[in-house]
């Protein structure tokens, strides 16, 4: 099943095959690519092209995931590849990004697997903001009620708890934020995000640093930090921006995750 959507099927006990809300052209299909410098001077990873391989069977092995040409001892483990080798064609298909950016306003990305950090530094300060993209990941938007006719399709997004450390010297002001539930209704304004703890220490954070829970400040004073963060460029247009591109790239690992069992399975022993 596609992971990318929500489908339910009121059917108990039948198999069946699940498929994207859209179909997303060969050009939009990715794995692993090399970094870019556009001509708009935007830094991009440049994607590699997958080509779209047949459902193979048990009787008719095809391509890269040929089961006849693997040592494949089990009946578990030839129904295993059998199935990935489908699903990784259809999360390709369902990629919410064709590229993965390595800049996002002003701040510059860096990875290492699960872990993301952007940073932004200036001649006063450096601004880090870094999350991990685990169990990030929840369903867009409110369940709607499925029925027999009318299966349900919900967008999946990352929304990370983030850390933002401005750092100005040997001192850091540390921020834990977490982006908030519900959506905004018309003509009044909601955050996308808050801030779930604020701490400030000398050199290295340690567990005796003192910190302070967001909920607990006096309102003024956090409405003041909060403006504080959108000037050194965490505002709510950033926050949704974030979680846009932790999405792609938590889409990515999951990809790269299911590329790995299917290796792991076929490998000899």
């Amino acid at each position: 099943m596609i992971r990318n959507v929500r489908f339910l099927r009121w059917a108990a006990g039948k198999n069946f095959t699940s498929t994207g809300k859209s179909v997303v052209p060969a050009s939009s299909q990715w794995n692993a690519g090399s970094i870019a410098q556009s001509s708009s001077g935007i830094a991009t990873c440049a994607i590699k092209p997958f080509s779209v391989m047949p459902a193979s069977s048990s009787t008719n092995p095809i391509g890269p995931f040929s089961i006849a040409s693997r040592q494949i001892h089990t009946k578990g483990e030839r129904e295993l590849v059998e199935f990935l080798a489908e699903e990784i064609v259809a999360e390709k298909k369902a990629s919410p990004s064709a590229t993965i950016p390595t800049s996002l306003n002003g701040f510059a990305i860096t990875a290492n697997k699960a872990e993301v950090e952007l940073t932004k530094s200036s001649e006063r300060e450096k601004v880090t903001i870094s999350f991990n993209v685990n169990h990030t990941v929840d369903m867009e938007g409110e369940e709607a009620e499925a029925t027999d006719n009318k299966p349900e399709f919900s967008a999946m997004k990352s929304r990370p708890q983030f850390e933002v450390d401005i750092v100005r010297g040997g001192t850091t002001l540390s921020f834990t934020c977490s982006y908030l539930p519900g959506e905004a209704q018309e003509g009044e304004y909601n955050d996308v995000f808050g801030i779930d703890e604020v701490t400030i220490y000398q050199g290295e954070w340690n567990d005796k640093v003192y910190a302070v829970a967001g909920d607990v400040l006096d309102g003024y004073l956090y409405d003041l930090l909060m403006n504080f963060l959108e000037e050194k460029g965490v505002s709510n247009e950033f926050a949704e921006k974030l979680s846009d591109f932790a999405s792609a790239y938590e889409h990515a690992k999951y990809v790269e995750l299911l590329e790995a069992i299917s290796k792991f399975t076929v490998e000899k022993k």
